[in-house]
């Protein structure tokens, strides 16, 4: 039988995996410079600490790992005759794949608290697992790369993931992304001007797939959850916001001015929108767009996704806002928080689309050791051995085999010299080196073959 991966994974070659890490570098990069910290967690975490984070959407995708040993000896009878498998998988299942970094990073701050100093920027790039449907940009396992910071309330730190997610996607060469902003408080002031905030969470789940599915499915989705047919009438105009971004929020003052929470939503929108206004953006747009909802229940502030630039056909590219209670789900109070996330493997897909990769140089060792045999092997290792010491990448071809293999080894995997050993070099303690480019072939000691190699 022929083997096989998984559906939505994937295996990489040594050239994806070098764009791969040119687009990783150049994020973490920004971090850093940005002054984001660096940490991991592990790629799976008791269930209690996941289930319940994202909503019954979220919590369906989650990867269960079944418990080791005799998993069903504790398996309730009746519930497996029932074959009732929400309420068996939490008897045989008690710990899950992450399916992002931001719950868990909330869990290592709580858990991790007396040794954090506030605010905390972190950085996070790390593989995440969901159980979707596999298609174009979207697999059951992928890198996320997230930036977070928690202990600050200060709408500057929505300014600089703006300003974050600018530079980045500048330095890739992905000139016209469209960075979109809405905030939790104006979609929970909308419901509560339709008489809708008890189905705040249905309301925003659809909301947030009107570009995917329409107008007409998005209305009927709301019908279904229990949404009246007067709410929905007074939201028509939330479908079809096509103004500026000083329009747009003008327009949404002016609905939600009967609404505290959805006015403040507005004005903390209008503080982000005037200071990036000021401050410029390299190559992306700032859109507002008041029917992102990112469908989590986590985010209570703004709320970020990038799109790629008009003529690529990709879902969102970066996604996240603020959670000012989600440490409070693990006990920890008042601690603000906001970040975002970069989706690398989407990244790739556009970078690739666009042909905005660079030639990517593989690694590779300078110079390959021909082997005619045992004894010229052992002298060629010697050699080689002092060469590393210099950090000169350099390898013994593993095999006596043929000369013209050896070279056609050399030339597929462009190594630029050939080191050449006899019992005549061997004789007068010298190496014959042979530069693969221009062809030049000259004897030397050991001290000037560093000197060579290592120019």
């Amino acid at each position: 039988m022929k083997p096989s991966i998984p559906k939505g994974t994937r295996d990489f070659s040594p050239t994806e995996v070098a764009n791969r890490t040119y687009i990783m570098n150049t994020i973490k990069t920004a971090f850093e410079t940005f002054g984001f910290q660096p940490i991991e967690t592990p790629s799976f975490e008791n269930s209690s600490t996941l289930m319940g984070k994202y909503g019954d959407e979220g919590d369906r995708l989650i990867f269960k790992i079944l418990n080791s040993g005799d998993y069903l000896s504790k398996a309730d009878d009746k519930l497996l005759a029932e074959k009732d498998s929400l309420k068996v998988t939490s008897q045989i299942s008690e710990k899950a794949l992450r399916y992002d970094l931001t719950v868990p990073f909330a869990r290592y701050v709580v858990q991790h608290q007396n040794e954090i100093t506030f605010p905390f920027k972190r950085y996070q790039i790390q593989p995440v697992w969901r159980a979707d449907r596999p298609q174009k940009g979207r697999f059951r396992e992928f890198f996320q790369c997230d930036a977070d910071v928690v202990g600050s309330k200060s709408l500057w730190q929505e300014v600089e993931f703006i300003k974050l997610y600018d530079t980045v996607f500048s330095q890739l060469g992905l000139v016209g992304t469209t960075i979109k902003i809405n905030n939790r408080k104006i979609l929970s002031g909308i419901a509560e001007v339709i008489g809708a905030q008890d189905k705040l969470i249905d309301f925003t789940v659809a909301l947030d797939k009107l570009d995917k599915i329409g107008k007409e499915k998005v209305e009927t989705e709301m019908l279904s959850k229990g949404i009246t047919k007067e709410a929905i009438q007074k939201v028509q105009p939330l479908f079809s916001f096509d103004g500026t971004n000083e329009e747009n929020l003008d327009a949404l003052a002016n609905m939600l001015q009967t609404s505290e929470e959805g006015s403040k939503g507005v004005e903390e929108l209008r503080f982000v929108i005037n200071s990036i206004t000021e401050l410029g953006l390299q190559s992306a747009n700032l859109e507002v767009d008041v029917t992102l909802a990112r469908g989590l229940n986590y985010y209570t502030g703004a709320i970020f996704e990038v799109a790629a630039p008009k003529g690529v056909k990709m879902g969102s590219i970066g996604g996240g806002g603020r959670y000012d209670d989600l440490t409070g789900i693990f006990g920890l109070k008042d601690v603000s928080g906001v970040g975002i996330s970069f989706g690398l493997d989407r990244i790739y897909l556009v970078l690739e689309e666009l042909g905005l990769f660079k030639s990517v140089n593989l690694p590779k060792p300078k110079v390959v050791f021909v082997n005619f045999g045992e004894t010229e092997a052992l002298y060629c290792m010697k050699a080689i051995s002092e060469l590393r010491k210099h950090n000169i990448k350099s390898e013994l071809f593993p095999d006596a085999a043929k000369m013209k293999k050896q070279m056609n080894y050399a030339n597929k995997r462009e190594i630029e010299f050939v080191v050449l050993v006899g019992s005549r070099e061997i004789e007068n303690n010298e190496f014959t080196l042979k530069n693969m480019i221009s062809g030049e072939q000259i004897n030397c000691s050991l001290l000037e073959l560093v000197n060579q190699l290592d120019k």
